[in-house]
């Protein structure tokens, strides 16, 4: 973090999740319809200070900042967001349940 020694880099490559691969998909198409710059994206990373490095996955960290970066473009509010994380939660865990629903 910041230039301190983190060790050795690891080399090897990994499939992404269908979320992760999502995220970047968010990145793109929010940078290309002008939601936010790559220095803003930047700057909600810096903000959210060590522990968020220590504690949240890459993407975890990049899907937060695509978030507060969108809100605060006025593309969704808060409200709107919590609204629809309810109604993603009620459609359950897994695809099958969500269509017995």
């Amino acid at each position: 973090m910041g230039g301190d020694a983190a060790g050795p880099v690891p080399n090897d490559q990994h499939d992404f999740a269908l979320w992760e691969k999502r995220v970047d998909a968010l990145m793109i198409l929010g940078s290309a319809r002008g939601h936010f710059t790559v220095d803003g994206l930047r700057r909600c990373l810096e903000d959210m200070g060590e522990q968020a490095f220590e504690e949240m996955t890459y993407y975890e960290r990049w899907v937060a900042s695509v978030n507060q970066n969108l809100i605060e473009a006025g593309v969704y509010s808060l409200e709107e967001l919590g609204a629809k994380m309810e109604e993603v939660k009620a459609r359950g865990d897994t695809y099958g349940s969500a269509q017995d629903a």
